[in-house]
């Protein structure tokens, strides 16, 4: 699934485009890609309404248009283009923008898990997801209080969004290895010099992808049909077996909370 990091570029490669553009017409190939309001609301209600701006909440894309926000989630294998008509090779588009040049916004998605949101406030669809790790204000104190108490595995705190937007598996993972923690450990057994590394370490892997423009594992490409390359810098995610690159110890892969968790037993030892 799309993180943050993947998000955030996906973002910045449609403001170009779509900024200042007007819907003219919508198509959708089933009813389900439209999660709120009714299809027939949403496609009565966004035509004649003009991209104003577009941003990020965690790892919804949210464009503000005149009167409402449309938000797209694209779960495990959305995709979002501009393109007069989608390639060829492209048979998983599931809803189509019109817009007012002649080209198209294009909702691609294989898994058909993604889905699309309209409504007078962001808020109708990210309802309690916690703060913007890269926000200013999300500081060290106010991670360390978010995960203050909790008896369950940081992995798993990672991963949970209503502690802490936009991080997913990829992410978790590189910022564990980056702070030298286990992902086994819980929370409360971490330490405030640990809370402060793990801090600091979110911060950067989440930085880092976004200077790489995201992580072409699987599905993901940006919306010029590029790659991105952040999985040429990953220290131990999808590198089970092989060498850690700070020691040399074999890298392992277990299962926490049914994600594939990968980790250096070596420099991120359990106890």
């Amino acid at each position: 699934m799309p993180e943050l990091p993947e998000v955030e570029t996906v973002v910045r490669g449609l403001r170009q485009p779509l900024v200042g553009r007007r819907v003219e017409h919508v198509w959708y190939e089933r009813e389900k890609v439209i999660a709120i309001p009714g299809a027939e609301d949403f496609a009565a209600r966004i035509v004649g309404q003009t991209f104003q701006a577009i941003t990020r909440r965690a790892k919804y894309i949210v464009c503000q248009m005149d009167h409402d926000v449309f938000g797209v989630h694209l779960r495990m294998t959305g995709r979002l283009y501009v393109a007069v008509e989608s390639p060829a090779d492209d048979r998983w588009v599931r809803l189509r923008l019109g817009l007012d040049n002649g080209e198209s916004l294009h909702f691609s998605d294989a898994r058909r898990f993604g889905r699309v949101y309209l409504a007078p406030d962001v808020t109708a669809f990210t309802q309690g997801i916690g703060p913007e790790p890269l926000d200013d204000d999300f500081t060290a104190e106010v991670f360390a209080e978010r995960l203050r108490g909790r008896h369950r595995q940081i992995k798993a705190l990672l991963l949970d969004q209503s502690i802490i937007a936009g991080v997913g598996n990829i992410y978790a993972d590189e910022s564990l290895f980056l702070a030298q923690i286990h992902p086994l450990r819980t929370a409360d057994t971490l330490t405030g010099d640990e809370m402060s590394r793990l801090h600091e370490a979110v911060r950067h892997v989440l930085n880092q992808g976004i200077d790489h423009e995201g992580a072409s594992v699987n599905w993901y490409r940006k919306p010029d049909g590029e790659r991105g390359d952040s999985q040429e810098h990953f220290n131990v995610y999808d590198r089970s077996g092989q060498p850690c690159l700070r020691c040399g110890t074999a890298v392992l892969k277990i299962r926490v909370t049914q994600r594939g968790t990968h980790f250096c037993p070596n420099c991120q030892r359990e106890k």
